[in-house]
């Protein structure tokens, strides 16, 4: 489902992604891990475009991400062209990012109807359905600012859903919350993990990594420092940076 080669991204003078190599399968779920600054939520950025990349290959899916070849040139794929592509793949971000104007069920629907011409009837019933998936169909009616931070999370995940993606990205989507209430975000996640959708998660939450992990990656100034399935890089990890880091969060 995601296939990285040596992929860089550089700000300026300073080089964030130093030659990523990572394979995702469909049905998994990788964890990301590592310290604040190495690169994990630039990397996550690239993989829907929302970043360009600056050397090396990505693909989800068996497509280039942001680009065409023809032959042996990439050509840059224009504006539009990447948002049908992005379609494909759901975002949930550290802030839940919600519309604050519109109610839990209108934000969820709002992508479908306007932007894949979903009917409304139609929309309402698979929002409706989503909310209810996320445990919120009680708060349907309900505006962000009447939701605690998990329930505007789980909206968030419910929204993401709602273009039915291949891929689901999830940029530590419990570091804004309350720790009362990172369980209820958890339990959606570990029930997309059941379902099979196959999911990239940078978090801080080793426990989930562990539990739920197809595989853990640990990163560290822009590279991949150590990866491989979760008992082994979190329980018996072989390189010292990655025993450095786990011995001050676990």
């Amino acid at each position: 489902m995601v296939y990285a080669q040596g992929v860089r991204k550089r700000f300026g003078k300073l080089e964030v992604l130093k030659g990523i190599d990572l394979t995702v399968d469909a049905g998994q779920v990788c964890c990301l891990l590592g310290p604040s600054g190495s690169g994990k939520s630039t990397f996550l950025r690239c993989i829907n475009h929302l970043e360009t990349v600056d050397g090396g290959k990505l693909s989800v899916d068996g497509q280039l991400v942001g680009y065409r070849r023809h032959g042996n040139r990439l050509h840059e794929l224009r504006e539009r062209e990447i948002a049908t592509r992005r379609r494909d793949i759901g975002m949930v971000f550290q802030r839940f990012n919600l519309f604050p104007h519109l109610t839990a069920l209108q934000n969820v629907i709002e992508a479908p109807v306007r932007v894949a011409g979903v009917g409304r009837d139609q929309a309402l019933e698979e929002g409706t359905r989503l909310l209810e998936r996320v445990g919120l169909a009680d708060r349907a009616r309900h505006y962000p600012a009447q939701l605690s931070g998990g329930q505007q999370q789980r909206v968030a995940i419910a929204r993401a859903l709602a273009m039915k993606p291949k891929l689901m990205l999830f940029d530590e989507p419990t570091s804004a919350l309350d720790p009362e209430l990172v369980g209820e975000v958890l339990d959606v996640m570990r029930q997309l993990a059941a379902d099979g959708m196959t999911m990239i998660v940078v978090t801080h939450e080793i426990g989930f990594a562990r539990e739920v992990g197809d595989t853990a990656v640990f990163m560290d100034a822009g590279a991949v420092v150590e990866a491989g399935a979760p008992q082994q890089v979190l329980v018996a990890p072989e390189q010292e940076r990655t025993r450095g880091f786990l011995s001050k969060v676990l």
